[in-house]
């Protein structure tokens, strides 16, 4: 899948408040509801073996099934089936998207229609340059850290490439859905960076994360 039309127009989705999936980025996942196990097993009988992540978006017309329009599909690369079944699996950020609309059918699952317009930077290799104070990024990192009570190992964080870095603490650290929204339709890896920036220094000083991106 290197462009665009190497997509399908049609992903099995799975929607999950709170998580965030970033292209060139990995995220393991534990599934054992029933239709989720039938998502994945459709999914490995398929060439791109996508699934695509998405937040749940109650608010969204009124809709207390709806979805956020932007996620991000993940290609299954690693996976182990436990012997009750469940499957303990690794995804493989390939590219956002945005929903079109839901497709009706017969699946236990949700599938929606997307288009990956607008993406296309997703499916190249890693290029941008930011530029920033790397120190104060990771001294500002240190005091959240300490803040909550996290352990790390500094000496990876330190080695890390920017995009590396800047995408792996915004999947990871504890942020609210919206704000983990935020970081994914974030334009470029210096924005995200600099939302990331934001809502650290609001924790630090004790703000709400929810309000101030709202």
């Amino acid at each position: 899948m290197k462009k665009i039309g190497d997509l399908p127009d049609i992903v099995p989705a799975f929607p999950l408040s709170g998580a965030l999936l970033l292209p060139r980025s990995r995220m393991p996942l534990h599934i054992f509801e029933p239709r989720y196990l039938a998502m994945i097993d459709d999914a490995l009988k398929t060439q791109g073996r996508l699934i695509a992540m998405i937040q749940p978006n109650p608010g969204r017309s009124g809709d207390e099934n709806g979805l956020h329009q932007i996620g991000c599909a993940g290609r299954i690369t690693q996976f182990s089936e436990l012997e009750d079944g469940r499957y303990m699996l690794t995804l493989a950020g390939i590219s956002r998207f945005r929903v079109v609309n839901e497709v009706e059918g017969f699946t236990p699952y949700r599938r929606v229609n997307v288009t990956w317009d607008g993406f296309e930077r997703d499916l190249q290799a890693a290029s941008e340059t930011i530029d920033y104070d790397r120190d104060g990024f990771l001294n500002l990192l240190s005091k959240y850290f300490v803040s909550r009570n996290l352990d790390t190992d500094w000496e990876t964080l330190k080695d890390a490439d920017d995009e590396l870095l800047i995408n792996s603490l915004s999947m990871m650290l504890e942020f609210e859905p919206e704000d983990k929204q935020a970081l994914l339709e974030a334009p470029s890896l210096q924005t995200r960076r600099e939302t990331l920036v934001t809502l650290i220094e609001y924790f630090l000083r004790g703000g709400d994360a929810e309000e101030m991106m709202q």
